[in-house]
């Protein structure tokens, strides 16, 4: 889905209806802008109760030193 909108003269934009829809964002939710090669990525950052279990399953073996360092 392609999606045209203008950025305003206070470097706002407006994400039009149906994108913000689409992806059931509502006011306040955050977001974050990405730069990548000649463009820019909006990224969606979910509620810390949505993000909840969103790394079940991850396999943890040898994420960490075995040993410590000291602090």
């Amino acid at each position: 889905m392609e999606a045209l909108t203008t950025i305003s003269s206070k470097y706002q934009i407006m994400i039009p209806r149906k994108v913000r829809e689409q992806f059931n964002l509502l006011p306040g939710q955050k977001v974050m802008f990405i730069p990548y090669k000649n463009s820019i990525r909006l990224v969606i950052i979910p509620s810390i109760k949505d993000a909840r279990g969103i790394f079940k399953g991850i396999n943890i073996e040898n994420i960490r030193e075995e040993v410590d360092e000291d602090r």
